[in-house]
């Protein structure tokens, strides 16, 4: 087939590429988006998405299970999973093609098919050739596991985890971070027996150690167990279930072992470096402008080194098509990125953790806890939790977490208090509605300015 050249040339069409797609059209670019799989990648189709429609079954039906406690008469039969299935494909299929449809009005040529770069300008799609005078590469990332544990039968990773139309009796979790937690808290719900297995000393390790204890505390209360500073030494499969043993000679059984260790660039044999562009451990090298340092290429998402995470991959889309239109878009300060684990309890959070911002400032960092147990909407919830702030003395607030049900809802306050640099008085002095779990925000903030309400002095 003959050449087809473009403006703008995007390799992966996850939150990333088509994010980038859609900025690129709609600022009058002529893009073509290239995807071997459907668009809206791993995050729509086998992550964020999917994960969260499992969540919010999982929530429901804990919530029919402790109905009685508020006087409502009701009772758990069981999980249909089959019907679980049918009710997140219906959430992935209406969102799939809502995006499909955006891509379309912008007119981004959707190219079907798996690429390879073959120079900074060009990309072979399966024999055709696709030319464009910028490319963006944003292919994404694959569930890592370790060495000698590959994924087959009953040893699964997150994808096949999604697409179970079961639920385990028992199941063990190798990693307590954002995958580990969300996947033993559904489970949990569920009625799974739930083990997870910890290299580190605690449970989501990247989180302020606040809200890793609170976490732990509420898993133990949930009756989810873990084994922290523990580390995978081998495994035993069989057709009913997993025996995993430790390097300190503990052994594990479960119906599944759930590999949960982190996502890895997905850049092996696309040819980035043929072009030059720099690879660290697979990760594609850029400047603070997202530029690979090779002709007019950029890449986005998962591959570039960093948070790997949906928004974040979303906003550097928009931010490349931005800058190849000329626009010179602000970069993105990747401090202010919130980060927001669904398991039950919810954990959200944005910014420096108490011991990152010990390390920066030293000694004038001070930090403040709210509890949840003062908050009204909170307890209506029936939740326990914390909202910590971490300021620089009595200057700007540089860290925001928070863990209890729901407080995924909060993350916008707390981006807009990092990301503006506001000081405790200004954020007490903003009217939070009550009742509201919001209103536990400002009562922090009231605190950290030196003036607590509702908590002793």
């Amino acid at each position: 087939m003959s050449d087809q050249s473009f403006d703008v040339v995007i390799l992966g069409a996850g939150s990333g590429g088509y994010a980038a797609a859609l900025r690129a059209g709609q600022l009058g670019l002529k893009v073509a988006l290239i995807e071997g799989d459907k668009v809206g990648g791993t995050c729509l189709h086998r992550g964020c998405i999917p994960t969260k429609a499992y969540l919010h079954a999982a929530e429901t039906a804990d919530a029919v299970r402790e109905a009685s406690n508020v006087g409502v008469e009701a009772t758990l039969q069981g999980i249909n999973m089959a019907q679980v299935g049918k009710y997140r494909d219906s959430i992935v299929n209406k969102l799939y093609k809502g995006v499909e449809g955006l891509l379309s009005s912008r007119g981004v040529e959707v190219i079907h098919g798996w690429g390879r770069v073959t120079s900074p300008t060009t990309v072979d799609v399966e024999g055709r050739i696709i030319t464009g005078k910028n490319l963006i590469l944003a292919s994404g990332s694959y569930s890592r596991s370790l060495p000698g544990l590959p994924i087959g039968g009953r040893v699964i990773a997150s994808e096949q985890a999604l697409q179970m139309d079961w639920v385990p009796r028992s199941a063990i979790i190798l990693g307590g971070g954002v995958i580990g937690v969300e996947f033993a808290s559904a489970w949990r719900s569920f009625g799974a027996e739930v083990t997870i297995i910890e290299g580190l000393p605690s449970l989501v390790p990247n989180e302020d150690a606040t809200i890793s204890k609170q976490l732990e505390r509420a898993f133990r209360k949930r009756g989810i167990k873990f084994a922290t500073k523990t580390r995978f030494s081998s495994y035993e499969q069989t057709e009913n279930g997993v025996t995993v043993t430790t390097e300190d000679g503990k052994t594990f059984e479960g119906d599944v072992l759930l590999v949960a260790v982190g996502r890895g660039p997905l850049t092996d044999g696309l040819g980035y470096d043929s072009i030059g562009v720099k690879l660290d451990r697979g990760f594609v090298l850029t400047n603070e402008r997202l530029h690979t340092g090779v002709g007019n290429v950029y890449a986005v998402g998962d591959i570039v080194p960093g948070l790997q995470l949906a928004h974040r991959g979303f906003l550097q889309g928009i931010f490349v098509a931005e800058e190849i239109a000329g626009l010179h878009p602000a970069t993105i300060d990747e401090n202010t990125i919130p980060r927001v684990t669904f398991c039950e309890p919810e954990i959200a959070s944005v910014g420096l953790t108490e011991a990152q911002a010990k390390e920066k400032y030293g000694d004038a960092v001070k930090t403040v806890e709210y509890n949840l147990a003062g908050n009204g909407k909170s307890n209506i919830l029936g939740t326990p939790g914390v909202i910590k702030l971490v300021s620089v003395n009595d200057g700007p607030i540089v860290g925001f977490h928070a863990i209890g049900a729901r407080v995924s809802e909060q993350i916008g306050e707390g981006e807009l208090i990092v990301g503006w640099e506001a000081y405790a008085e200004d954020v007490a002095s903003l009217i939070h509605a009550h009742p509201t779990q919001n209103e536990a925000i400002g009562e922090a903030a009231l605190a950290l300015a030196g003036k607590p309400l509702h908590a002793h002095d």
